[in-house]
């Protein structure tokens, strides 16, 4: 039996809808975020010692980072389905994906929201002008330029077949799918990234990720 170990509002989302899109039976063990610090529950450290989510069990052996996991569920469970034929271009640009979206994109989301927090946090009178101005100032000449080209990036890949692997859904969409929604949410893709909204707009309608929100419990993204 699976087991996905899922912490609300995180990148665990993106395990449940793979599930669902493979129609894997799994259980899930919900796991809520502290309301003062919005971090993981102690509680998930006896899970993995990291303490962190997506981790999962299968048949008692624990898996943990989320490409490691999709990898995983892909090759065990998928029976050839949500990924490209082994040696062809789609399966290498599958697997770019796979590791772009957790090594690339997502650490500069990251900082953009620990940044943004920084310059709105309470802060001493006398140095919340400096760590303001060094939040606007990492955001203004690194982060936003940055994401602007990833987002470009992303935005062209996007123009050849609306998925990033080929001509069909597969398991680099669905690593994808987080990242592009914290892009919305904090990261400048609102708006100007038409390919990037008709990404997001076809996945969010699928019946697999319908019936992953009603599993997975309350999902909105931090800003």
């Amino acid at each position: 039996m699976i087991i996905v170990h899922h912490l609300e509002n995180s990148r665990s989302q993106r395990v449940l809808w793979l599930l669902e899109e493979l129609g894997a039976p799994y259980e899930v063990r919900r796991y809520a975020r502290d309301r003062k610090t919005m971090l993981a529950p102690p509680e998930l450290k006896a899970v993995h010692p990291l303490g962190k989510s997506p981790v999962i069990s299968d048949d008692g052996e624990v898996i943990a980072e989320t490409g490691a996991i999709i990898e995983h569920l892909v090759e065990r469970h998928g029976q050839g389905r949500l990924a490209p034929p082994p040696g062809s271009a789609d399966r290498r640009r599958y697997r770019y994906w796979l590791h772009y979206a957790e090594g690339s994109l997502m650490p500069l989301l990251v900082m953009k929201l620990i940044f943004s927090k920084t310059a709105t946090a309470p802060t001493p009178w006398l140095i919340r002008p400096i760590a303001k101005a060094i939040a606007n100032g990492v955001g203004q000449w690194y982060l936003d330029p940055n994401l602007k080209l990833h987002l470009g990036v992303i935005e062209q890949e996007l123009a050849a077949t609306g998925w990033f692997a080929g001509p069909e859904l597969s398991a680099a969409d669905v690593i994808m799918s987080f990242p592009l929604e914290a892009a919305v949410a904090r990261g400048g893709a609102a708006s100007g990234h038409p390919n990037i909204q008709a990404f997001l707009a076809r996945i969010q309608s699928r019946p697999a990720w319908t019936a992953a929100l009603a599993r997975g419990g309350p999902y909105q993204l931090m800003r």
